[in-house]
């Protein structure tokens, strides 16, 4: 394959082509991959430019619990379909888990961690049997009153400043409790628990492992060892059991250096196509057909590579500095929505067409009425990202 083919075989494997369109938000996180979050409007977005979903419906999936927020791989938060979530879950126990040997090394013991993990399970069965709804942190701290333990200035330097934190995290991976935004929106860092008794995952680690590689080589369309290992974590013996379990093959048909594919899609492949016309989407930085290889810098053309916004050199960038606008596979631009004006402030690196500027008032009015703002990440905010906006204006001159 050229490079333009090579993007848009990417591109077409995450359902950015319209091949998506009219599915569920479930079927979507299944088939072009789980959705980052962190506090961010990235989710929102993903289902949007794939199967044109609306926030309030994504809210309303959330709500019944046909997606959700979960801890998974690299013990990170993605949101995922319901048929994921014991499976899923699953894979993020091990971070859960390194978190309490954290309070082992000072000096809490199982028994006071697992005392506390009952005594907060109970108060969260508790009201949810009363109706009273899911419970914030700090109303936890004061109904679990001493069972809390402050860890002092040595908790605070190895990131637990309070035992509750960890159960919290161990409850969660489990799937005994859950984590719900305070006003239902995926894109706020305010959160308050509730009880939950997930079903335990019927995979074995092996098989659950085997099952995400499957998933993430089909969301990629072929991946490297290397990038396979960044989003899964396995390592070097869980990568290659994964691998054989779900029957991949070292294929050169995408990539002449070989990466690892599905077999039916090096199949596919090898008479695929790049579509003829525009097919332009603006994205989030953290969407999947970046960050599942961390590979953005592919999906620069070679002369574009040199372009910058400050200091950064788009081709030398592992995470894109702002949003990009794309067209099958091929970073066209860089955006932000500027919430003053109400408008996306963008760049464009070549003479727009009328697709472009058509999909970027398309999603400025969707931002404008579904989201209000869009924000990168849980810190995000207006002011921290005016000297972006001022950039991408300064570039577009």
């Amino acid at each position: 394959m050229d490079i333009a083919t090579r993007r848009a075989w990417s591109w077409h494997k995450q359902g950015l082509d319209g091949s998506l369109a009219g599915s569920s938000a479930a079927t979507v996180f299944a088939n072009s991959g789980w959705a980052r979050s962190i506090g961010g409007a990235n989710p929102y977005l993903t289902l949007f430019s794939r199967a044109a979903i609306r926030r309030e419906q994504t809210d309303t999936d959330m709500a019944d619990l046909h997606i959700h927020e979960l801890p998974t791989a690299r013990g990170c938060t993605y949101v995922l379909g319901a048929d994921d979530f014991a499976w899923g879950l699953s894979l993020g126990q091990g971070a859960a888990e390194a978190t309490a040997k954290v309070l082992d090394r000072l000096g809490v013991e199982r028994r006071e961690i697992k005392d506390l993990e009952d005594r907060t399970l109970a108060l969260l069965q508790e009201a949810a049997a009363n109706g009273t709804g899911p419970l914030d942190p700090k109303a936890l701290r004061e109904q679990l009153g001493g069972a809390v333990r402050n860890l002092g200035e040595e908790g605070k330097k190895k990131g637990a400043s309070t035992t509750l934190p960890t159960v919290l995290g161990l409850l969660q991976a489990d799937g005994r409790i859950r984590r719900v935004p305070v006003n239902g929106r995926l894109d706020v860092q305010r959160y308050a628990y509730t009880a939950w008794g997930l079903p335990a995952a019927e995979e074995s680690p092996d098989a659950a492992r085997a099952r995400l590689m499957e998933r993430y080589l089909r969301w990629t369309g072929g991946a490297t060892v290397k990038q396979t290992q960044w989003f899964t974590a396995f390592t070097v013996a869980q990568t290659k059991a994964a691998l054989a379990a779900a029957n991949a093959v070292e294929s050169t048909v995408v990539d002449p250096d070989g990466l690892w594919m599905l077999p039916a899609d090096a199949e596919a492949a090898a008479t695929f196509a790049a579509p003829a016309e525009e097919q332009v989407q603006l994205l989030a930085g953290s969407d999947a057909l970046f960050l599942l290889r961390r590979n953005s810098a592919d999906h620069v053309d070679e002369e574009d590579r040199g372009l910058a916004v400050g200091r950064e050199k788009l081709a030398l960038t592992a995470d894109l500095p702002d949003h990009p606008i794309v067209d099958r596979g091929r970073i066209i631009g860089l955006w932000q929505y500027d919430p003053g004006r109400e408008r996306i402030a963008h760049w464009l690196f070549h003479r727009p067409t009328d697709a472009v500027m058509n999909r970027i008032e398309e999603v400025e009015g969707w931002i404008r009425e579904d989201l209000g703002d869009f924000r990168s990440f849980s810190l995000d905010s207006p002011a921290s990202r005016q000297k972006r906006i001022d950039a991408l204006n300064a570039a577009a001159k």
